[in-house]
């Protein structure tokens, strides 16, 4: 684990311990690349909306002033860049070769893409699979797609912290089985689903599988090449950085892009673009799946985002990723589970991602409380209050502080002494076990 394997040798839970592990961080330089937060803010959301970075900020003004002096001629360098950052996605990020990414449209527009193209692929197929725990807009596609078409909906009861696992697949697959719609991290518990597994066994049964990959790239790695994956979606706002509505991607794997059709057919992806043709000739490979017309500073904050992950390099990131979740659960075990807290994520450190969920009865309360304090953590029903750990912009001592300010607004109310005088509980106490925060 590099420089971070001091964390695992010491039972230490003060503030100074942080402020060293911080210290010893080997992707702390990168913090500078990102644009600075307001004064004493403990921001643990990147898993919902990722700090900009600096470079980010500075091209989209460029953007404004190239816009300005060259007005449509602009549009001679702006063309490809649905394909420019996709194939800089697909090398530095998700494992894929040149020409199987683009970076276009929403998330949700690309699921329902692929999930179109995947169902007309098996045309004879009457099922489609997907798990329970599933994020909601995946889920949203499915069912109109199967009340759409008259499809059988086959649900996945999957364990709601540990995910769905091929085992959980083996009993819906059969000849009527189309395809499946998972995410690799699931999005309240960051459990990973094993996608390499996931895919063959679809595979042998004549599936398609889809893999929605919005909490895992940037955070963890990601190999679709080697992992064999037929298709994937994911958004560029989160462990990427892209920005508030930064355009999503999809991946199609190479040996299906003239297999499969897509449902929408744009003037992005006409053979002959400009001739403006009365028949539409679909384009070779990736650029076939665009669409419309790109946003252009969406994509260059994008673009920014994606170059700073893959300069740090996803191994040092699952690294960093890995040692800020051991040690918010870490402070967990110290200062929550005493309080009727419960740990929502896997505690195996392969299995989880890079959010850590942790579990209470009035965590929305909780979690608005402590937004409003400065310390941005966020909810997901019914009990979830999830602490998203960017690797490249989260401190340890950020971790310190907001796992010490939810130890403090859970502590028990003080019981009363059999002489009617309080009686001291909660952090910090002899009956909690564990270090006062601080």
């Amino acid at each position: 684990m590099g420089g971070y394997a001091s964390f695992v040798t010491t039972t230490d839970s003060g503030i100074d311990r942080a402020r060293a592990l911080d210290a010893d961080d080997p992707l702390a330089r990168f913090r500078e690349r990102f644009a600075p937060t307001e004064p004493g803010l403990v921001y643990l959301d990147g898993n919902s909306l990722g700090r900009p970075t600096k470079a980010a900020r500075e091209r989209i003004r460029t953007i404004g002033d190239v816009w300005a002096s060259d007005l449509v001629r602009g549009w001679d360098r702006w063309l490809d860049m649905p394909l420019r950052v996709g194939d800089l996605l697909a090398a530095g990020v998700l494992g894929a070769r040149p020409a199987e990414v683009a970076v276009t449209d929403s998330t949700t527009v690309n699921l329902y893409r692929l999930a179109v193209a995947a169902l007309e692929a098996r045309a004879g197929r009457r099922a489609i699979a997907i798990a329970r725990p599933e994020f909601p807009t995946d889920r949203y596609v499915v069912e109109g797609l199967a009340r759409e078409r008259d499809l059988e909906i086959r649900w996945l009861d999957a364990d709601p912290v540990d995910g769905p696992t091929a085992a959980d697949l083996e009993p819906v697959l059969d000849s009527n089985l189309a395809s499946v719609v998972l995410s690799h991290v699931n999005y309240r518990s960051a459990a990973i689903a094993d996608a390499p597994a996931i895919t063959n066994l679809a595979r042998e049964a004549g599936a398609l599988v889809l893999w929605d990959l919005s909490h895992s790239a940037g955070s963890v790695p990601v190999e679709l090449e080697g992992w064999g994956v037929d298709l994937a979606v994911g958004c560029t706002y989160k462990y990427l950085n892209g920005g508030p509505g930064a355009p999503a991607y999809l991946y199609v794997r190479r040996e299906l892009q003239d297999e499969l059709r897509p449902p929408i057919q744009g003037w992005f992806a006409q053979r002959e673009q400009f001739e403006m043709g009365p028949r539409f000739e679909r384009a070779d490979r990736i650029r076939g799946w665009l669409t419309g017309t790109p946003g252009i500073l969406g994509l260059t904050g994008a673009q920014a985002g994606i170059e700073v992950v893959a300069e740090a390099g996803i191994a040092a990131i699952r690294a960093k990723g890995v040692a800020l979740t051991e040690y918010a659960i870490e402070l967990f075990d110290a200062w929550l589970a005493p309080l009727g807290c419960t740990l929502g994520s896997p505690r195996d450190s392969d299995r989880r991602g890079a959010h850590v969920a942790i579990r209470h009865a009035d965590g929305r309360r909780l979690t608005s409380e402590r937004v409003a304090r400065g310390v941005i953590v966020d909810f997901r029903e019914p009990d979830v209050m999830r602490f998203g750990l960017s690797p490249l912009t989260t401190s340890f001592e950020e971790v310190h502080r907001g796992v010490a300010a939810l130890a403090a607004a859970v502590r028990p109310s003080p019981a009363p002494r059999p002489d009617g005088r309080a009686t001291r509980r909660g952090i910090g106490s002899r009956a909690a076990r564990c270090r006062r925060p601080g």
